[in-house]
């Protein structure tokens, strides 16, 4: 992939995890400098820790830190070992991205855990550069999707604290109005459209420049993780015997049909950042747009969507095999390299430990990546859950699949919200994974 290409799609990930962590990124002063340890020289052993969040104040006590941070203090105590959290800011790394800083410091060993998206999981553990994680304890009571979505060349090489599911957030109430059912098929969602619009909804769904390729994973891929033989769809993928724009070209195609009957607003959809513009954020919630897209937590806070004046419903995208979910996540990685790599095993096998697991659930309340641990969701995601806890789902980022997914569909998905045509859009695809 061009270089600015690469670049533009790994600030695509960094922005949806930070969204999806909901935490920002503290200022650091330089290169290096331990943020924030708890109670510093209370033990020997150090393991230091590189990702994209900070707690809000390195001094407070536990009881204080994030969901992430109460599972590091749990395995700092457990182990007792002090986690040392080395943060990425912008301000300090200038024009390179939260992942090319990533790629930098595992290739150099200057850490031993990190938090790290999808194309750089799969570009640093086909490198050698992560260990293998599946001997842990922890490992096993993994949900097979979270397993499928973090292995590389057969090792395990990263595990998430969380699942993050999208799904499309529908007015229930307006729907009731319209006499509309909850649409499960492509078919059922545009006809959807076509009466909220002449019911006076100018643009039935509000979208923003990151979510959009949602629609178009669920298409592309509900039969190859509902109906086939997905290991062998993908090894054909790799292989180059398939083409990653034959199965994606119909979500595109779905995608025009609703730019050019005016269901979605292009031209704003392009320059609007998430939750906000035409059909997102104030009018959503004002009851003035009956449709959006967002992720699990958007419906678990105030900021977002958590609050409605009216039934909310989330649901699972259209497709031919009905309402299906699309689920990405992040992933926690020990460098295989690293001076701290077996005590970093060790913190690992607690913070993704079922006890780890069910606290950070619990906490923020999402989806968690243990097939053990279920935690009781807000009512208008219990119809997203269910599918969700029936293993219904199409992976949004898999490194299995030599193409990254999230970060260059989005990007794609962007060149066609500015006029290019489908097959334009096609012809980029192919052109990845030529170069992949």
């Amino acid at each position: 992939m061009h270089l600015k290409k690469r670049g533009l799609a790994r600030a695509a990930l960094v922005a949806l995890a930070a969204l999806a962590l909901c935490a920002l990124v503290a200022c650091a002063q330089e290169e290096g400098v331990n943020l924030a340890v708890q109670d510093e020289g209370a033990s020997a052993v150090r393991v230091n820790f590189f990702s994209p969040m900070e707690k809000a104040n390195p001094d407070a006590e536990n009881t204080a830190r994030t969901a992430s941070d109460l599972t590091i203090a749990m395995a700092e105590e457990r182990l007792g070992v002090t986690v040392a959290y080395r943060t990425y800011t912008a301000e300090d790394y200038q024009e390179k991205t939260y992942d090319e800083v990533c790629l930098e410091r595992a290739r150099s060993n200057k850490d031993d855990l990190y938090l790290l998206n999808t194309d750089t999981i799969v570009a640093l553990g086909s490198e050698g550069h992560l260990a293998d994680l599946s001997g842990l304890s922890c490992a096993q009571n993994l949900r097979e999707v979270v397993r499928v979505a973090n292995t590389v060349d057969g090792k395990l090489v990263a595990i998430p604290q969380e699942v993050v599911a999208y799904g499309l957030f529908v007015n229930k109430d307006i729907f009731d109005a319209c006499e509309l059912s909850l649409p499960s098929t492509p078919e059922e969602f545009l006809e959807c459209c076509r009466v909220l619009k002449e019911k006076g909804y100018d643009t039935p769904v509000g979208a923003n420049r990151w979510w959009l390729e949602t629609f178009v994973f669920a298409q592309a891929y509900a039969d190859l993780y509902n109906g086939g033989d997905t290991a062998a769809e993908i090894e054909a993928l790799n292989a180059g015997r398939a083409r990653y724009s034959d199965y994606l070209r119909p979500g595109f195609e779905f995608l025009q049909t609703l730019i050019d009957a005016g269901y979605i607003d292009a031209e704003n959809a392009l320059v609007s950042e998430a939750f906000e513009g035409v059909g997102e954020g104030a009018d959503f919630m004002a009851g003035d747009c009956p449709i959006v897209m967002a992720y699990w937590g958007a419906a678990n806070t105030d900021t977002a969507y958590g609050s409605p004046d009216f039934n909310m419903e989330v649901i699972g995208f259209p497709t031919e095999r009905g309402q299906m979910p699309v689920l990405s996540m992040t992933g926690y990685a020990v460098g295989e390299g690293s001076a701290g790599r077996d005590e970093a095993l060790k913190v690992m096998d607690v913070i993704c430990s079922d006890e780890a697991m069910q606290l950070y659930a619990e906490t923020n309340r999402v989806i968690s990546p243990s097939k053990n641990v279920e935690v009781d969701c807000v009512e208008p995601l219990r119809p997203l859950n269910e599918l969700v806890q029936a293993d219904t789902y199409v992976l949004a980022s898999n490194a299995g699949m030599d193409v990254e997914q999230w970060g260059n569909v989005c990007l794609i998905v962007r060149d066609l919200l500015g006029g290019a045509t489908v097959d334009e859009c096609m012809a980029k695809l192919d052109e990845l994974q030529d170069a992949a």
